[in-house]
């Protein structure tokens, strides 16, 4: 079990929950707490974010530890003495859990300090909508820090508690958030033929791209297209409408495949704008790539997870859920593995999942371990 200090941060950081983007009280505790061990750096990155960084003595590799650290729009349904007092926010995904790992690794790197190269820790925001790690690897300051090395983790419910979970691959999917637009022509709902009605248009196009994307033999690998909302003039029973939003979410474990598949997706629906005279537009929201492995780092955890004496195994397929952590892994030398929550915890962004506190010690241990490797 981790120390008492590290088990109130979590406790803290899950009772003061902060969405995506205005962690602001989140970095300042964060900060606050990493302070008592002395990094030799502090870089502000993005809105809210914050890498501490310890420098060896001599020359050598850039190792980068990631965290999230933004909350979920959900309202938590625990009794937990640390229940989330923000209400309508909660830390449903376990970046609490997650952030207690990175400050317990500092508290080792802070008694044990690098020999050569460097060691950063990074507390990121907003991943829970792909911008955080995007805005982060953009930034200049970043280029302070251009690792050679990146790891991250994920809690994962449903696993045996302490395993690790690797894969030399794809470790989770592409996906990103698409809006379609349609312009018609309003009417009197009596003389729906003076108009142009999207309505037909929708069931069209519904139909095709659930014909499309059930057709797996078009993809390498699992590919997804979910209907998520869909807008259809006003609540006027006067008026035929002339406007309309379809909102999908496309997946794919395969970036080629994610190309491939807004490619059918926007030309079967510009084909049926076009049969039904409808002007059609395109809007992309919340981008993931798909977060791939270096097989060198996966090796790196791998003999970690050995030395610390916790079980391992690779995943058979990549997880379904996406992870901004892909923004690393495009550039860089970067694994992504998964920490067992328990067999029968309760799932990632359910109500009444909580971080549980046993798994944090073996997140550090690994973590610190790959940091022995390539830091001393």
């Amino acid at each position: 079990m981790a120390n008492d200090k590290i088990l109130e941060l979590r406790h803290h950081l899950h009772q003061h929950p902060e969405l995506s983007n205005h962690e602001v009280k989140t970095s300042t505790r964060i900060v606050n707490f990493m302070e008592t061990v002395q990094p030799d750096e502090i870089i502000a990155l993005g809105k809210t974010g914050k890498a501490f960084v310890f420098l060896g003595k001599e020359d050598g590799k850039t190792l980068m530890y990631r965290a999230e650290m933004d909350a979920l729009p959900i309202t938590e349904e625990t009794f937990l003495s640390y229940k989330s007092v923000n209400f309508g926010t909660a830390h449903a995904c376990g970046h609490d859990g997650h952030m207690a790992i990175v400050s317990g690794l500092a508290q080792k790197i802070s008694r044990n300090r690098p020999h050569k190269g460097k060691v950063v820790l990074l507390f990121q925001p907003a991943e829970e909508v792909e911008q955080g790690a995007r805005d982060i690897v953009e930034s200049p300051k970043f280029k302070l820090i251009e690792p050679d090395y990146a790891f991250a983790l994920h809690n994962v419910p449903g696993i045996e508690r302490n395993k690790i979970l690797l894969t030399k691959d794809v470790f989770s999917a592409a996906s990103k958030g698409m809006t379609v637009k349609l312009f018609g022509k309003t009417s009197h709902a009596a003389e729906p033929e003076n108009g142009i009605n999207p309505a037909n248009a929708i069931s069209i196009i519904i139909k095709q791209l659930n014909e499309m994307v059930n057709n797996q033999s078009l993809f390498t690998d699992l590919s997804i297209l979910t209907i998520i909302h869909i807008r259809l003039g006003e609540i006027a029973f006067g008026t035929s409408p002339g406007y309309a939003e379809i909102r999908m979410t496309l997946r794919a474990f395969k970036d080629c495949d994610m190309v491939l598949l807004t490619r059918k997706a926007e030309n079967i629906i510009q084909k049926v704008a076009l049969a039904e005279k409808l002007k059609v537009e395109f809007e992309y929201n919340e981008i993931f790539p798909a977060t791939v492995n270096d097989s060198d780092c996966v090796n790196l955890v791998k003999q970690s997870t050995i030395e610390a004496q916790l079980k391992y195994e690779y995943l058979t397929k990549p997880f379904r859920w996406s992870e901004d952590f892909a923004y690393f892994t495009q550039k860089y030398k970067a694994c992504m593995f998964g920490l067992g929550a328990g067999k029968d915890h309760p799932q990632l962004h359910n109500p009444d999942y909580d971080f549980p506190d046993e798994i944090i010690q073996s997140g550090i241990n690994v973590f610190y371990n790959i940091y022995l490797k390539i830091n001393h």
